[in-house]
């Protein structure tokens, strides 16, 4: 015999009551305190427009979890454009407003909020070597004001050059531009120095600390004296990425880069975080911070994906045959 599965109906009147207030529930659940008519403050230090896809994630992040600027959030942007140097000064200046949050992209940046605050929570995203760099005790737990997402990227160093010569084999020579005041250029660099070795790649490195110098170096650099060129992870160079495309292209020959954005602009290929999910993932943990948890209770993150990229019409356009292998493990082609 068939169950009788119907319920009682509320009254019509009380029925509607009780789903407004469900809704009401629901839509002050997602966006916490701020229904209640508080705006959170959440600082952003960057070092260059290079990294503008990963303050993308964050925004669609935090309006996923009911954060939205204009009504519950205001988003305070400290650009450096490139200039490291002036890091310091812009941290204090974002220290002084006292912000609910500091989010942080690369690890300059981080060095510098790090060295203005040792109370206001600070959430890192492409934190390249954090537990190196000395900006947390360990992932389990930072043990001061930090969380974030690491992304590896000196260790990830000789897996690229690895790639690289998988996918144009002939290389013998490559120029590296290393941002010579940076830690995880150094650590980046050291990496992938030896793996050059094992691979017997001659590396070309050059050290700079300004856009001018990066100009100069590629402009002294002559036709056929390298392969390719890598770069080596900084927020000097990935801010002035530009240069180096127009280098390598001109010259027909390859550049690895370490981030998918750049493989858009036209370098040939990169391994790696992506700034954009990178942004995403942090805006979890900046959501936690908001919501009253310290950042030495949040276990620091590592990428939930790092992906191969090609740029298909870079290879055409400097002769490069790519083979069947390499375009099957890609995750990501752009045309």
């Amino acid at each position: 015999m068939q169950q009788n599965t119907r319920q009682r109906s509320a009254p019509p009147q009380l029925g509607s009551w009780v789903t407004l207030l469900a809704a009401s529930a629901l839509l002050i659940g997602s966006l916490g305190i701020g229904a209640q008519g508080h705006q959170f403050r959440v600082a952003i230090l960057t070092s260059g427009l290079a990294f503008s896809p990963a303050l993308e994630g964050l925004r669609e992040g935090l309006a996923q979890l009911g954060y939205r600027e204009g009504e519950n959030l205001a988003l305070m942007i400290e650009d450096a454009q490139g200039e490291v140097a002036g890091l310091a000064s812009r941290a204090a200046k974002i220290v002084e407003a006292k912000p609910d949050a500091i989010f942080t992209v690369s690890t300059e940046p981080t060095a510098a909020a790090k060295q203005a605050t040792t109370t206001l929570p600070i959430i890192f995203a492409f934190g390249a070597d954090p537990l190196r760099s000395g900006f947390i005790a360990s992932y389990a737990s930072s043990k001061n004001n930090l969380t974030g997402v690491s992304v590896y990227s000196g260790p990830l160093s000789g897996k690229r050059l690895e790639l690289l010569q998988e996918i144009a084999p002939g290389i013998k020579r490559i120029l590296a531009v290393v941002a010579a005041k940076e830690s995880i250029a150094e650590s980046a660099f050291q990496t992938l120095d030896e793996t050059a070795k094992k691979l017997a790649i001659q590396v070309l490195r050059r050290d700079v600390t300004t856009r001018a110098e990066i100009e100069q170096v590629l402009r002294d650099t002559p036709t056929g004296a390298v392969d390719a060129i890598f770069h080596v992870p900084s927020a000097l160079v990935t801010g002035y990425i530009d240069p180096l495309i127009q280098k390598a292209n001109l010259e027909k020959i390859p550049l690895m880069v370490h981030e998918e954005s750049m493989v858009e602009k036209g370098a040939l290929a990169s391994y790696g975080a992506n700034f954009h999910l990178q942004g995403a993932q942090a805006a979890k943990l900046v959501a936690k911070v908001l919501q009253g948890a310290r950042p030495a209770e949040i276990l620091i993150q590592t990428p939930e994906k790092l992906t191969l990229t090609i740029n298909l019409t870079t290879a055409k356009a400097i002769g490069l045959a790519l083979s069947s292998s390499i375009l099957e493990r890609a995750d990501h082609l752009v045309e």
